[in-house]
């Protein structure tokens, strides 16, 4: 763990400036996310669009493709959280069923496999499998987010923790780093939004 830290110190000093704007807005994005502040999706639409490049130059094209993707949520994040009414002036929490979910990590293992094996077979993608779980676990994900779909907390966990392997073994060490920082703001994210959750849903809050 201490060589990963000195590492990621020593890969902040030499990474593009490019890489080190993109890291820190990611982190506000999803300090910002975490505080329910709709300016995070903002913050998210420039990041993405810079780690855009940042991983096609690595040859992690499913991580590319899946920013772009990112930026058009960060669009419809931040459209479909400023949704107000004089009822519900902020757009609540939910839940999925099992059922949703099933149906969804469904989704994410067969398009991984499917991404995986054409990767494997067309290109010089690094570690396509793995890649390809983080982009189609994230699509996904991020939807989640901009739906409020408590939950996503939980899928992040994962995601995250596969891209942070991805990312030390490409070098990324900056963008690992920030990895590293959003599995602890994911926990806190989960406890933040499971109070919240309760509070939505108890009498005295509606009634308030």
């Amino acid at each position: 763990m201490t060589d990963f830290f000195n590492q990621a110190i020593t890969g902040l000093l030499q990474q593009s400036p490019i890489e080190h704007i993109a890291v820190g807005l990611g982190l506000a994005y999803l300090i910002l996310i975490l505080r329910q502040n709709v300016w995070g999706w903002p913050c998210a639409l420039i990041s993405t669009a810079l780690f855009t490049y940042v991983f096609w130059d690595v040859s992690l094209f499913m991580e590319s493709l899946l920013n772009v993707y990112y930026m058009g949520m960060a669009i419809y994040g931040f459209w479909n959280w400023n949704r107000a009414s004089a009822d519900q002036p902020t757009l609540p929490i939910i839940t999925w069923p099992l059922k949703t979910h099933a149906l969804a990590l469904g989704a994410i293992f067969i398009l991984s496999g499917a991404s995986g094996y054409y990767l494997t077979t067309n290109t010089t993608a690094a570690w396509p499998y793995l890649d390809s779980f983080t982009t189609w676990g994230a699509v996904i994900t991020t939807y989640m987010v901009a739906q409020k779909v408590f939950e996503n907390w939980l899928y992040w966990l994962v995601i995250d923790a596969v891209a942070l392997y991805l990312y030390i073994d490409r070098g990324l060490y900056p963008t690992a780093l920030l990895m590293a920082v959003y599995l602890i703001l994911v926990v806190v994210g989960l406890i933040t939004w499971a109070r919240l959750l309760q509070q939505q849903e108890s009498p005295a809050s509606n009634h308030a």
